[in-house]
């Protein structure tokens, strides 16, 4: 039977107000609901999970982690939010319980630098995530040494995505400085679809172009791309993806948390699990896509879900 988890709309409103406040002001805040719903007094075991739409290594595992806690007794809710550093910061005040997929140790450092006191990292749940700059395959850049001389042909313009990712920041503050693109190019900041929606309108007319990029990501198997080589290695060797709960989480739920930290993922399951929400299914359709590729993986709930009786 297919799950529906329910949506915190007032909370996710607030943020999307504050949001809209701090991209005036530059700053960092979040509205506050009005308790931790992990610990109420009923007993209930409620979890709430943080989730940005098109960012499917957060939907995929939320939704994944939801279907399991679903089954097993617990009431998940999903609250979306528009940037990472929103994202955080409700982690940190307890609106959200648990992010499944966290980039903690390069690409979301910034945040778990200003937040970290007040979260408890669970553990890694998939090993070697990458950040890079992208071309289409017919491009003929191989590094981003070569970006400055096709500055003209490529509009001096590096399209990104949210301008709170840590990808963002981490091309703004490092990539750009140590090829010394800041010159020659500007990083077009809008959305993960937006960019998605330029590479994919640029690969149709062969036209030139480069993104920001990251991998695990489904995009990478879907458009004919390939990184930029970075021999200064701007970006920083690969990371690892991490769950991360609120601080107070391992106390108020001590049973999800033991499953939650045993979570792990290969690449094949990881791969497998987002084309059906990507390719199969579709964004949005993520409770469906969950479904199929748990009757496909029957065992993976099964072993996961022994944790929650330890």
């Amino acid at each position: 039977m297919t799950k529906h988890w329910t949506f915190k709309t007032r909370l996710g409103a607030g943020l999307a107000v504050a949001a809209l406040a701090l991209s005036a002001c530059g700053g960092d805040g979040v509205a506050s609901d009005d308790a931790d719903e992990s610990s109420d007094a009923s007993g209930e075991k409620t979890l709430t999970f943080g989730v940005i739409p098109g960012w499917t290594d957060q939907t995929s595992t939320a939704y994944l982690l939801a279907r399991i806690l679903e089954d097993n007794g617990y009431t998940v809710e999903m609250t979306e939010l528009s940037d990472n550093g929103l994202m955080y910061t409700g982690l940190a005040q307890g609106d959200i319980d648990v992010l499944s997929s966290a980039w903690i140790e390069r690409t979301h450092k910034p945040f778990m630098d200003k937040h970290g006191d007040d979260l408890e990292d669970l553990g890694v749940y998939y090993e070697g995530a990458d950040s890079f700059l992208a071309v289409p395959e017919y491009s003929d850049i191989k590094s981003i040494e070569d970006l400055p001389d096709h500055a003209d042909e490529l509009n001096g313009t590096i399209t990104g995505i949210e301008a709170g990712a840590g990808l963002t920041k981490l091309t703004q503050e490092s990539v750009m400085p140590a090829y010394g693109l800041d010159s020659d190019f500007n990083l077009q900041l809008s959305s993960t679809t937006a960019m998605l929606a330029e590479l994919e309108k640029s690969i149709d007319k062969e036209a030139p172009i480069v993104v920001t990029l990251w991998s695990p990501f489904w995009a990478n198997q879907i458009y004919p791309v390939r990184a930029l080589e970075d021999p200064k290695n701007a970006y920083g060797d690969p990371e690892n993806l991490h769950v991360l709960a609120n601080k107070d989480l391992p106390d108020a739920q001590p049973e999800a948390v033991n499953m939650l930290s045993n979570f792990t993922m290969t690449e094949e399951q990881f791969g497998s699990l987002e084309n059906l929400v990507v390719n199969e299914f579709g964004q949005g359709n993520e409770p469906e896509a969950v479904e199929a590729w748990l009757k496909e993986n029957p065992d993976f709930e099964t072993e996961l879900a022994a944790y929650l009786k330890e």
